[in-house]
Formats: structure tokens, sequence, C-alpha cells
């Protein structure tokens, strides 16, 4: 069974959960970048109960100088959730169909937002259905919500804080290695990584199923990058989602994290800003 504590949860916990007299709201936040979009994966089939959330519309606010996925309005996200039925004293579980990674964003976004009740499905819909868990195409009407979120409850930075970061503290760049060093850019406009920042992929976060390591692992792993708790520690992807992935795996390692929402895509609006390439921090 999951640690009350943790911010992840089991299948078994969960089940057990949408038994009880009061379960928790679900979210899928399934999401590809390029797409099939989403929403398509969710009405094959979903967590019975399950709730649909868009990254683009729900969890991000318009692309624009503050990157591909900055952080949606307060009222536009309070509304969103109270959409998906979510309330004051509701428990909220996110999932989504690879290695939580947007399933992170949304936990990020509700705790940043000031609702900490909120966990991740670990390994997701797989871990789901895997487990013989039964699955639904019924798509719920959920009674509005009556959350109130107000911004703070987690540490930002911005392009700036970000800088200083990677000069006096540890910022981790959460993308795939080649991305990092510049040898390839799929999305932004140009490759590299910010100066001083040192590569850590989220791969390195989960186990070959998607369930993320456990704790002590995750400690290692990133003490191997110098994050001991000791020093600040921030991190950055391409568009602050897969950083999200990185925040949430250094809390189960108990240290917590900056998120750069505005990530790679942000910090190259710029075109003064600094760039680095190549394997070394720079």
């Amino acid at each position: 069974m999951s640690d009350p504590a943790s911010p992840l949860i089991d299948v078994s916990t969960l089940a057990a959960a949408l038994a009880g007299d009061r379960p928790p709201v679900i979210l899928d936040v399934r999401w590809r970048l390029g797409g099939p979009p989403g929403i398509d994966s969710y009405r094959a089939g979903h967590l019975p109960g399950a709730v649909f959330v868009d990254l683009d519309r729900d969890l991000a606010a318009p692309p624009g100088g503050g990157g591909r996925h900055p952080l949606p309005a307060a009222a536009d996200f309070q509304a969103a959730m109270r959409r998906a039925g979510v309330s004051q004293s509701s428990q909220v579980v996110v999932y989504d169909d690879g290695d939580s990674t947007v399933a992170a964003r949304a936990w990020w976004t509700l705790c940043y937002f000031g609702h900490d009740r909120v966990r991740v499905l670990d390994g997701g819909c797989r871990a789901w259905t895997a487990a013989g868990q039964p699955v639904s195409t019924r798509d719920p009407a959920p009674q509005p919500g009556s959350l109130t979120l107000s911004p703070g409850g987690l540490p930002v930075l911005d392009a700036a804080a970000a800088a200083d970061l990677a000069r006096s503290g540890v910022l981790l760049d959460a993308r795939a290695a080649e991305r990092y060093r510049g040898e390839t850019e799929p999305v932004d406009r140009v490759a590299g990584h910010i100066p001083g920042a040192v590569s850590a992929p989220t791969a390195g976060n989960v186990a070959s199923d998607g369930r993320f390591r456990d704790p002590g692992a995750l400690s290692e792993r990133f003490a191997e990058f110098g994050v001991t708790g000791a020093t600040p520690v921030g991190a950055y992807c391409g568009s602050g989602v897969t950083a999200a992935h990185e925040v949430l795996a250094l809390a189960l390692a108990g240290i917590p994290a900056a998120l750069y929402v505005g990530s790679w895509s942000g910090w190259v609006a710029d075109p003064a800003r600094p760039v680095a390439t190549g394997p070394e921090p720079g």
C-alpha cells in the first residue's frame, strides 16, 4: 500500500479509495508532443470516473515569450479544476499513459496554486490495466467544484533566477542528453542548454515499467549531479512539463526544488541569452 504522505499512489490503494465512501477526483491528463490528442486515448478507455484535463488548454497558458507551456492564470486554472469537479476538500489523483511526465505537471500545478491534496498514480494507466483493473468509456459529468486557488505554493524560477542558480547552485536540465548537448532540437528554434546547467534526463527517474525508482535510488542519482540538499536546486526542460517530473522525483528523494516554467522555450525566446553546447555545463 502507498505511504499516505507520498505524492505517489499505487494501483491497489487507488482501487480501494475508489470503492470507498469518498472517492478521489481522478484526472486523466494524457498528452503527446505532436499528437495524437490525449482526448482520443481517453475516449478509448480511462479509469472509471476520470475526467479529461488537457495540458495545452487547462494546465498552461497559450505559448508566447514565456515559453510553450507558461503558467495558466490562476482564475483560468481554478475554473478548469472546478469544471473537473475539484473542491477544497477533494483528494485528487492524476495519471497519464507514459512515465507520469504530464501527470507530474498536473501535480505540480495544483500544488503551486495551493491545492496539495493531489497524488500521481505511479505507473499511470499502464499499471492500472496491467493489474487487471477496469476501464470505462463513459464520459462523466462531474458536479462543479468549489476550489479556490492562489499562486505561490511551490518555488519558481524566471530566466534571470535560472541563470543565477546555474552559477550558484544546481540547475538540472531534464531533457534528453542529445538535446542538452545541442546535437538535435526537434521543437525549439535553438539547440543547446543554459550555461552552467547539468544534464539529468528524467528517463533515469523511472524503471522500465514507468514507475518511479525508490527514494534511496533517486537520492543516489541526484547526488551524482551534485544535488545533496545542501545547495539550492532547480529544474528546466523544453517547456516546463518534463521538468515537473524532475521536481517530483526530487520531492520523492526529500529534496525541494524550483521549476523554471518557461524552460528552454522561454530561454531562447530572447536571442540575447547565452547558449552552451556539448556535454559539459559550459
